[in-house]
């Protein structure tokens, strides 16, 4: 199978894969993950240094146990996250980001930056869009 193309900026619309194609699966769950509720969080709060889980709870705040959890979960599966255990009495976890978890670095505040940018432009239009359609 064809591994779809680097960018697919570049694709005519008509060879833009559908969602069901088979190369669109590990994309599709990659993104699934990087865009979850708490993933940009966890990875701008381990930016700087690694962090306990329970400092990054704490830093991140709002957070359940079971969410920080899974979503530390799959960012190690993914690779973007290193997992330590320090095996003292109690043990110590320590979470950090891998050098490809630093990469996600850039789109997410680039991201971040629109979001901010333009988050009066938005809440206008769903302003708008509430006031033509009721809200849901």
């Amino acid at each position: 199978m064809k591994p779809l193309a680097k960018s697919v900026e570049d694709l005519p619309r008509e060879q833009l894969p559908h969602h069901e194609d088979p190369r669109c699966a590990p994309v599709r769950r990659l993104l699934q993950t990087v865009c979850s509720k708490w993933c940009s969080l966890v990875v701008a709060h381990l930016e700087a240094e690694p962090q306990r889980f329970t400092d990054l709870k704490r830093s991140i705040g709002g957070v359940t146990q079971k969410s920080l959890t899974a979503t530390l979960r799959e960012l190690e599966k993914d690779g973007l996250v290193n997992r330590v255990v320090t095996p003292t009495i109690p043990p110590r976890v320590d979470y950090s980001l891998t050098p490809l978890g630093r990469t996600l670095l850039v789109p997410l505040k680039a991201l971040t930056s629109w979001a901010i940018e333009n988050e009066a432009a938005v809440s206008s239009a769903r302003e708008r869009y509430e006031r033509k359609h009721g809200s849901d």
